[in-house]
């Protein structure tokens, strides 16, 4: 079912060659910065460790969500989703909020935009609905959405990092701020697409085959780990490797796939870039820009200040792009643990504007490109005009809220 395994693969695949490509200018902009001397051999290996776990955990992360599709939780989530939809678009529309929030949320905002994004378009094309209101959402989020775990997004878990928080914790005060945006997001959705909502379904979903239970059962296993053995110093690289392994190892006894395959779903040319970045980052910091952001940034906590430092992360990830935002504004935030999570809304949310807030977006955009459904500019802004502002506020309120109900 789930959009076509060999055109799922060719969105990988596309993927790839971007990251190739950014690693390709990132690894030796920071060699030469470096050379430069803009930034230090000794806080540019610095930067690096800090970086690894990261890292680590993108790789791990990326394998488990890929050995997730080929045990087929894509496709069951798909079957789900159409037949949830009962063949009416608001209703497969909810479907679609829900598949995409715990999509995102459990396996990575890439996850949704890379294998669940087609599986969308082969639910609505079945169900004979349009599917523009559904690919929007995935889109959306993909970003949004991923407010909710340290391990939803690569920004989550470098703020993560340096927030002294534990996951539950973390989790905990996100958990208001992700619904609350998701639920803007949804109510605005269902306004801004009713038209193509008001289209009655053509056909009849068919029910869901059997349930993956094996890979759905190592997944949950994973999520309960990385809350269960971070507060004793594991790594939530370590927790996801293990979850790729015991998804992987049935595969290659089966020969569904190869250890190269893996090698490749791990994207080291993404895990270089991000290196590289960081080092870029860092080199841009120390000569000017981490004077500026500094004075820019809000010093209290108080509901006005957490709103502009989530309205500041939002501006500089549509200027800047999601992940070097979120760099640059860390230090500047890591004392205080409510400005670093007001952070993560801005830079989750706010790539919704425009296509340049996230790569997320940039690879959904080529996805649609791909299928003939490419997403006009104007109606992408439009969008982005009302549920940004609205999710910032929603987001930022519920984050201040649980801030002084669990006096941190």
């Amino acid at each position: 079912m789930a959009g076509g395994w060999k055109q799922r693969r060719a969105y990988r695949k596309a993927a790839h060659g971007k990251a190739d490509r950014r690693a390709a200018a990132a690894v030796p902009a920071a060699l030469l910065a470096v050379v430069l001397g803009l930034v230090t051999p000794a806080a540019a290996l610095h930067e690096v460790r800090e970086l690894a776990p990261t890292v680590a955990f993108l790789a791990a992360v990326l394998v488990l969500a890929f050995a997730a599709e080929k045990h087929g939780v894509f496709s069951y989530a798909g079957a789900i989703v159409a037949r949830s939809g009962r063949g009416r678009p608001r209703r497969l529309l909810t479907a679609v909020f829900g598949a995409a929030a715990l999509t995102t949320a459990v396996l990575s905002l890439d996850a949704t935009v890379v294998l669940l994004t087609p599986v969308v378009f082969a639910v609505a094309a079945r169900a004979g609905v349009r599917p523009r209101p559904h690919a929007y959402a995935c889109n959306h989020l993909a970003n949004s959405a991923s407010l909710l775990l340290p391990v939803s997004n690569l920004t989550n878990l470098l703020a993560f990092a340096a927030s002294g928080l534990t996951f539950a914790s973390f989790a905990a005060l996100m958990a208001a701020p992700w619904i609350a945006v998701i639920a803007v997001e949804y109510l605005i959705f269902q306004f801004f697409f009713a038209r193509d909502l008001a289209e009655p379904a053509a056909k009849e979903p068919a029910r869901p085959g059997p349930a993956p239970r094996y890979a759905l059962a190592v997944l949950a296993v994973t999520l309960v780990g990385f809350a269960a053995l971070q507060p004793l110093g594991v790594s939530p690289a370590w927790v996801a490797f293990g979850g790729a392994a015991l998804l992987a190892v049935p595969l290659l006894r089966r020969r569904s796939i190869t250890a190269g395959e893996l090698l490749t779903e791990a994207n080291p040319a993404f895990c270089a870039f991000v290196v590289g970045l960081g080092v870029v980052v860092l080199a841009v910091r120390d000569n000017g820009l981490g004077e500026w952001v500094d004075r820019l940034v809000p010093r209290h906590d108080d509901l006005l200040g957490l709103l502009g430092v989530a309205v500041l992360a939002a501006v500089l990830a549509n200027l800047l792009n999601n992940l070097p935002a979120t760099l640059v504004l860390l230090p500047a935030v890591s004392s205080s643990p409510g400005l670093l999570l007001a952070v993560l809304i801005g830079v989750n949310v706010g790539p919704n504007l425009t296509y340049v807030g996230s790569l997320a977006t940039l690879l959904w955009r080529r996805i649609l490109h791909t299928r003939d459904a490419a997403p006009r500019a104007g109606e992408f802004v439009r969008l982005g005009a009302v549920t940004v502002p609205l999710g910032l506020v929603a987001g930022v309120t519920a984050l201040w809220a649980g801030l002084h109900l669990s006096g941190v």
